[in-house]
């Protein structure tokens, strides 16, 4: 059973310990959030976050399970962030069967994060009039997708994958080596990639997909050395594919932009405070993670909150601020879909980046407190 978190009490909680009537299963139906009501009982509110039921109620919904690629939303919440900034915010843990844009179109949750090539392809697709996707912020501003291959393999540029065995996954995570393939020229032998690389190790596959923050460490972990392995990052490819933002419907920025405003600043001073306080941060992570009784490995949880600064905040002059779209990289992105014939039409950067170009929370990198 997957926990959540509420502003109202500032901790988390099992669904159990708020919903009336017995708890039969963890089910997003139960969810009542297009009506901006989430099936509070009254008085469940705790000691001292009385305040919390003046704030405004959303919900933003995460790509994954709990784990360091979301900190900044944890600490955020944990913080009390979200409630300073007038939020009775609760997050959603994602999961196999957890679609965010649907969660968005479905009124379920109010915001939610997603890759730049989903949020793209979502806004492309013709929808009614307010139910367009739109991006508020970027976080993840380089890819860290990556091939992974055996030092010893004889694959020492991405061509010699001509007809090897390459496992992928689904969805986005395929427009990148198709784009690379499709330019290369070469024909790899496409094998789907399941959650983890037990296919890899067993010698299943020549190549693999990893996340540089996730599988990578996950490899080096089970006793391999970074010299046994050989990895092509695709944003040294010329494929440098933004990965999670903060996104909502354009309904909800135009009925609200306060709102959007306050779930982009407190989301950024979450990140902010989390990189300042690394192991604040892991703790607070690693609690969530066991009330959501997901495994918890405080090393690889650390690793990945480590490279997701490396990912996320600028590394050199010029780089984008965190929280801010490059045009540039929306137009890359924009042009592999076309060209993969994913999208017909693109929306112009000013009416998709709607507050991608946010000013940085006041608050600066390590002085958060």
């Amino acid at each position: 059973m997957n926990a959540y978190i509420s502003a109202a009490t500032n901790a988390p909680r099992s669904p159990a310990a708020v919903w009336p009537g017995p708890w039969v299963a963890w089910s997003l139906k139960a969810w009542c959030l297009g009506g901006w009501c989430l099936g509070l009982p009254c008085g469940c509110l705790a000691p001292g976050a009385a305040h919390a039921a003046e704030a405004k109620r959303a919900a933003l919904v995460l790509q994954w399970q709990p784990q360091a690629q979301f900190a900044g939303f944890y600490v955020a919440q944990a913080k009390g962030f979200y409630l300073e900034a007038g939020l009775d915010m609760v997050l959603i843990p994602g999961g196999q069967d957890v679609v965010p844009s649907k969660l968005l179109a479905e009124g379920r949750a109010q915001f939610a994060t997603m890759f730049l090539a989903t949020g793209i392809e979502r806004r492309a697709e013709n929808r009614p009039a307010g139910q367009n996707v739109v991006h508020l912020a970027q976080l993840v501003q380089r890819s860290a997708l990556m091939l992974i291959t055996r030092a010893g393999s004889g694959i020492t540029d991405p061509k010699d994958l001509d007809g090897k065995r390459v496992s992928l996954w689904d969805n986005e995570f395929q427009l990148q080596p198709r784009a690379l393939f499709q330019r290369l020229g070469i024909q790899p032998k496409i094998i789907p990639q399941s959650s983890t690389l037990g296919l890899f190790l067993r010698g299943g596959v020549d190549a693999a997909s990893g996340m540089w923050y996730n599988e990578y460490h996950t490899l080096l972990a089970s006793g391999l050395d970074r010299k046994d392995l050989r990895v092509f990052f695709y944003r040294d490819l010329d494929l440098n594919f933004p990965e999670d933002g903060i996104y909502t419907l354009d309904k909800t920025l135009k009925a609200d932009p306060g709102l959007c405003r306050a779930v982009v600043d407190a989301s950024l001073r979450g990140w902010e405070y989390a990189f300042a306080h690394p192991e604040e941060a892991l703790d607070i992570v690693l609690a969530q993670m066991r009330a959501s009784h997901v495994p918890v490995n405080r090393a690889h949880q650390r690793f990945m909150l480590e490279r997701m600064r490396d990912v996320m905040l600028p590394q050199k002059p010029g780089d984008p601020p965190l929280g801010t779209l490059a045009r540039a990289d929306y137009e890359l992105m924009v042009r592999n879909l076309a060209h993969l014939k994913l999208i017909k039409n693109a929306p112009p950067f000013e009416s998709f980046s709607r507050g991608g170009a946010l000013p940085p929370s006041p608050t600066m990198l390590g002085g958060s407190k």
